[in-house]
């Protein structure tokens, strides 16, 4: 029976507990906090800090001076890669294809084609030669019957 009315004693405590917890509310994504200016706004998630004003009935906010300075930095950045790449476009589109071979560069590399291939085939044949029998090399094949 002890042991009955403890369980029950701690299954309500352990409830009751959790109900406590449940009815807190969580924190959100952002904090305030009043300070002379107006409030300044925290966001939980990333920490950036945002200052806000109240102007005509509406909360205005604005990134902290440290973050707007880091923001303009990384855009002035992103705005001069864009212009560089404009320009590399513009260079491109303008420049000249590349000079198609003359009829004489193609002669000449089709005659050295040619040379090469002769010879490759000289040295094919020579090794086919080797390969054959004298009555082969004759015309004959000999009789094996």
């Amino acid at each position: 029976m002890k042991q009955a009315t403890a369980a029950l004693a701690f299954g309500l405590s352990l409830g009751w507990a959790l109900s406590a917890a449940a009815q807190e509310p969580s924190p959100g994504r952002y904090t305030m906090q009043k300070s002379e200016t107006g409030f300044a706004r925290l966001d939980t998630e990333t920490g950036e800090v945002d200052l806000c004003q109240e102007k005509n009935g509406e909360l205005v906010c604005r990134m902290a001076a440290d973050e707007r300075a880091a923001f303009e930095r990384e855009l002035d950045l992103l705005t001069r890669r864009v212009e560089a790449l404009e320009k590399a476009v513009g260079r491109g589109a303008a420049a000249r294809k590349p000079d198609l071979p003359t009829d004489e560069e193609i002669d000449r590399t089709m005659s050295i084609m040619e040379r090469v291939m002769r010879k490759f085939m000289g040295i094919v044949k020579e090794f086919e030669d080797q390969g054959k029998s004298p009555a082969e090399e004759g015309g004959q094949v000999p009789d094996r019957t």
